[in-house]
């Protein structure tokens, strides 16, 4: 069973004034985290699925209510947004890939599974191929295929060679 809430009447009161002056969804069900518990006596389980998000939102919520937590501007976090399993830092990415990037300026094919071997050589654990491309795609790389026929290829030539070529080859 869940333990009810215990807060102090001024967090009380003041939920109960956010609530009537909330203008977003995200500030009521701030208000609201705080208030049914204290209210009516309800858990963090059911307080959740009374306001339609998840139990550790409500702690959440409540503990932002309590203390807002900021950022280095002095702004209210709202998201958890970033990298924060990165790595290497964008500008450490981009020092990496310079080398391959001039060889890709020449014309030169490249392909991730080098990229893919350096990469763990210099971060020093193994790195899935899909780090890589999601690095790739990061810093504007794209996949270029090749043409569905050889630039070279001459369609009367293939025609002809079609029309003569043997029906069945001798089997030994």
């Amino acid at each position: 069973m869940s333990t009810r809430s215990n807060n102090p009447q001024v967090v009380v009161q003041n939920a109960i004034i956010a609530a009537q002056s909330a203008l977003t969804l995200r500030e009521l069900r701030t208000a609201l985290s705080i208030l049914l518990p204290a209210l009516f006596g309800a858990t963090i389980h059911q307080t959740a699925q009374a306001i339609g998000i998840g139990h550790a939102t409500v702690s959440r919520l409540r503990a932002s209510f309590a203390e807002p937590k900021t950022d280095q501007d002095n702004t209210t976090k709202t998201s958890w947004g970033g990298r924060r399993n990165a790595l290497l830092n964008l500008e450490e990415e981009k020092e990496f890939l310079a080398p391959w990037l001039e060889k890709a300026e020449q014309g030169v094919l490249i392909v991730a599974s080098p990229i893919r071997a350096a990469l763990a050589e210099r971060v020093g654990k193994p790195v899935k191929a899909s780090v890589v491309y999601r690095m790739l795609e990061r810093h504007g790389w794209r996949k270029v295929a090749p043409d569905t026929r050889h630039p070279k290829s001459d369609p009367e030539i293939q025609d002809e060679w079609k029309k003569n070529s043997r029906k069945h080859w001798k089997s030994y």
